[in-house]
């Protein structure tokens, strides 16, 4: 019986042994790669360049004031639409005490020369009357009656200006009224009632009252890099995608590019700006950040390939792909390329839509999870 066991024993061990041998071989054995294989395929290709930037109006102005003061009353308010000439704030000037002391001191002088010229005026009057004096000399103290009324006429009117910044003689134009000076829409007003603001002047750019602009033509301003500027020229098409706007693009088209570059983070970016083809039903606002894209050349409907699959001679940097003549058998073919996107690449000659081109290696369920387990 005990031997009986033994033997037992003896043969599971032995075939025990043999399985691990041969699992061992079978792990060893190499593999066989199967590769994947891909065709040609009819798409079109387009080659672009990417600009960023904003879109802004074409014009767009800032409303200053001809007179220091202080902002009495606004009119406006950001989003309306006015027209050329309607009003927009009062300012209240606060005179110089400086310049208010001489203007009312000269008023006084010359209402003193007033009286003055008045009282010779009347005398000489009376003594031309009776045929004394010749119309010579009466004719002067007339200049002089005359030059004298001028004068407080003048005094009055520049005292007035001071206080108020306006005369009589005025009517409704004055510098303390602050008017448009182009049609279009109130992008803001930056100012408040009782804000003190300063006027335009050789020295001072003043304060801004409102920004107006003309929202019915837009321009895209953004910035290319020097790698692509030479690449572009006016005229050509862009596509705008803005942010603010999901699903909608907007063309353009490229009016001008910047013949000086800027250098910014280590790069040199030129300026470009481009004419935004509106859309009735679509409103822009002005500082809309927007991507350009801008296409260089374009192929329609021709035969492409994945540009991983294109392969390069060291010596003389021929391209050409590996073509399947039998089952897993594969041949080099040259072939000769034209545009790319960076993804396809368009194939001039070489290859035919049945070619069947060899890809990356083909990987089995059992593979996968052998990897995955691994992982």
């Amino acid at each position: 019986m005990k031997k009986v066991i033994y033997t037992v024993l003896g043969i599971v061990f032995v075939l025990a042994i043999i399985g691990s041998l041969f699992m061992l071989y079978k792990k060893s054995k190499k593999k066989e790669n199967i590769f994947d294989v891909q065709t040609p395929f009819v798409s079109n290709l387009v080659k672009k360049s990417v600009a960023t930037g904003s879109i802004i109006p074409r014009r767009e102005i800032a409303i200053k004031p001809q007179v220091s003061g202080i902002i009495d009353e606004i009119y406006v308010e950001p989003g309306e639409i006015i027209s050329k000439g309607d009003l927009i704030a009062k300012v209240r000037i606060i005179p110089d005490m400086v310049a208010l002391n001489s203007a009312e001191s000269r008023l006084n002088k010359a209402r003193l020369q007033l009286e003055d010229a008045r009282l010779v005026y009347d005398r000489q009057k009376k003594v031309y009357e009776q045929g004394v004096i010749p119309d010579a000399e009466f004719q002067k103290v007339r200049i002089e009656y005359n030059s004298a009324l001028e004068e407080v006429e003048s005094a009055e009117n520049n005292l007035q200006l001071i206080k108020e910044g306006i005369t009589r003689k005025a009517g409704e134009i004055s510098n303390t009224l602050i008017r448009s000076t182009i049609q279009g829409m109130i992008l803001d007003v930056p100012v408040e009632v009782g804000t003190s603001v300063i006027q335009t002047n050789t020295f001072n750019e003043g304060t801004t009252i409102a920004a107006i602009a003309d929202m019915g033509e837009m321009i895209f301003e953004g910035k290319i890099d020097e790698t692509e500027v030479g690449k572009i020229k006016e005229g050509m098409n862009l596509e705008l995608t803005v942010g603010a706007i999901e699903n909608e693009k907007f063309n353009a088209s490229l009016e001008y590019i910047s013949p000086k570059g800027v250098e910014e983070n280590g790069t040199v970016q030129f300026e470009i700006k481009a004419k935004v083809k509106l859309k009735e039903n679509v409103f822009i606002r002005a500082g809309y950040s927007a991507t350009a894209d801008i296409v260089l050349d374009r192929r329609d409907s021709v035969m492409v390939i994945p540009e991983g699959l294109l392969k390069f001679e060291k010596d003389n940097d021929s391209s050409f792909v590996e073509v399947e003549t039998q089952p897993q058998i594969f041949e080099k073919r040259y072939v000769k390329t034209g545009l790319s996107d960076g993804i396809n690449i368009e194939v001039l000659s070489g290859l035919t839509m049945e070619d069947k081109i060899k890809a990356g290696k083909k990987v089995d369920e059992k593979d996968k999870k052998n990897q995955s387990q691994d992982s």
